[in-house]
């Protein structure tokens, strides 16, 4: 293994509007993984194999053109500065009533038009990664305070790929932040993800009503399909967030390509986790369910929702939130469980 990660970076394409995009490389241990300050975007990820090829897992687009023009996908970008829904697009903090962007129907979703999956971020390199940091101002799509956010994407020790959140706020605010990476050990270009295995420690979910915003209820997973503790193949239709059972140093999830003997591990400090498999993408420029999407995040509608963790950030208060997605090779032989 080698002593530390090897970095560089470069220019990549700009924004329609001239707006120059640095592409930062990060190489460590066999996995390469490539950062856009476009939108702080997981471009690709190269990790090896069974049989020592390294392929790319990661869903991403050769040029900033085309994620200017295939926004919705969110195709590897730090989502924020809410992440997933918020009822009506509206919420009370403080005795206040909130009225930020509607942009899904009647409600909020990922950071509203102009979210931080759609900005430039300043960046520089540190030990092992590279620092990406923005400054939301007060009042950009409702939300209250300026606030300054960073995120710092660093290859550890046999190479796997920590995601560091911080952030600071001038005025009460809520915040939800999350990668937004798609997942297709099999490789990016190999179709549908369906069929990898998964194992989720979570014995809940927070059910949602017919705009996939969540009820308030707590259902347990046990004897539904949501039920992911033993480790089962993927099939299409999810898009549901998870109560995990635990947080810190254990994993909380294990996806697994038998055919490549790619295993992906997530560790995360986050509450939840948004299991999506993409059925609604329509060929541009992936097929449906082409990735798997594992969202590590606070819980959708938390403003509005007291019975969950809360999102609510304070002047002198720091948010911090630490996700690690390992990566690594099961030797044994196929077991036929893998890609359907």
């Amino acid at each position: 293994m080698t002593t530390g990660t090897a970095i560089r970076s470069e220019d990549f394409t700009p924004r329609a509007d001239g707006t120059p995009v640095r592409r930062w490389t990060l190489e460590r241990d066999g996995t390469l993984v490539r950062i856009l300050t476009y939108g702080a975007v997981v471009q690709s990820v190269e990790v090896p194999g069974r049989d020592g090829t390294r392929a790319g897992v990661a869903l991403g687009l050769k040029d900033t053109a085309g994620y200017e023009a295939h926004p919705g996908p969110y195709f590897g970008a730090l989502v924020g500065r809410y992440a997933n829904r918020i009822r009506g697009g509206s919420f009370v903090l403080d005795g206040h009533t909130r009225q930020v962007t509607r942009n899904e129907g009647r409600n909020h979703v990922h950071g509203g038009t102009r979210g931080f999956d759609k900005r430039v971020w300043d960046a520089e390199e540190v030990p092992d990664g590279v620092r990406l940091s923005l400054v939301a101002e007060d009042g950009e799509e409702g939300f209250p305070g300026r606030l300054a956010v960073s995120v710092t994407y660093t290859l550890a020790a046999g190479g796997a790929l920590r995601i560091d959140y911080r952030a600071a706020t001038d005025a009460p605010t809520v915040l939800n932040l999350t990668n937004h990476t798609y997942w297709n050990l099999a490789g990016a270009d190999s179709g549908s993800a369906l069929g990898h295995e998964l194992r989720l420690a979570a014995g809940a979910i927070t059910p949602v009503d017919a705009e996939s915003v969540p009820t308030g209820e707590f259902a347990p997973v046990d004897g539904t399909r949501f039920d992911f503790r033993e480790a089962k193949p993927v099939g299409p239709g999810y898009d549901i967030n998870y109560v995990l059972d635990r947080t810190g140093e254990k994993p909380v999830a294990e996806l697994y390509d038998a055919g490549s003997g790619r295993l992906l591990t997530v560790w995360t400090t986050e509450p939840g986790l948004q299991l999506y498999t993409a059925d609604h993408f329509d060929g541009r420029p992936f097929t449906a369910c082409a990735g798997i999407a594992l969202e590590t995040q606070h819980f959708p509608d938390s403003p509005n929702r007291p019975e969950f963790p809360s999102t609510v950030l304070r002047p002198g208060e720091e948010f911090t939130s630490t996700t690690v997605y390992g990566f690594s090779v099961r030797r044994e032989a196929v077991s036929g469980r893998g890609r359907g």
